[in-house]
């Protein structure tokens, strides 16, 4: 889609991102998204600008950013005097948070295959896995 490209309604807009009808009209409730124009019958109506500022979004919620990381982010796009400085202070932040979800998810894994390793997976009624579960509480 370039600058001559007709408008998009919000169905083709969701169509053509992959992105629900209703968390398009989300992020323009909560702001992430401009008010697109209307027709006369009030039908939404999104041009070049906005559907690269979907994407943006989308690719941010791909990797993880909060709505709040997003609107920081946006801010840079929306000339509010954020610099690339804090831009990647926000990125360092999620980056930080990212490794610490891979921390706990590797030792979260240890836990699990340690548990699974116990278990012989016999037709028994005593079960090492529930054990462990249950020692846990």
């Amino acid at each position: 889609m370039d600058e001559q490209t007709p408008m998009l309604g919000i169905g083709a807009l969701s169509k053509q991102t992959g992105c629900n009808i209703e968390t398009i009209r989300y992020y323009e409730k909560i702001h992430l998204m401009h008010s697109p124009a209307r027709t006369e019958g009030g039908h939404r109506m999104f041009n070049h600008a906005q559907v690269k500022r979907l994407w943006f979004i989308l690719r941010c919620r791909q990797l993880g950013f909060s709505i709040d990381e997003i609107r920081n982010l946006l801010g840079l796009v929306d000339g509010e005097g954020a610099s690339c400085a804090e831009v990647k202070l926000v990125t360092e932040a999620h980056l930080g948070a990212v490794r610490q979800k891979i921390h706990d998810l590797k030792n979260l894994e240890g836990v699990l295959a340690q548990m699974v390793s116990e278990c012989a997976g016999t037709e028994v009624p005593d079960c090492p896995i529930i054990d462990t579960l249950y020692a846990a509480a």
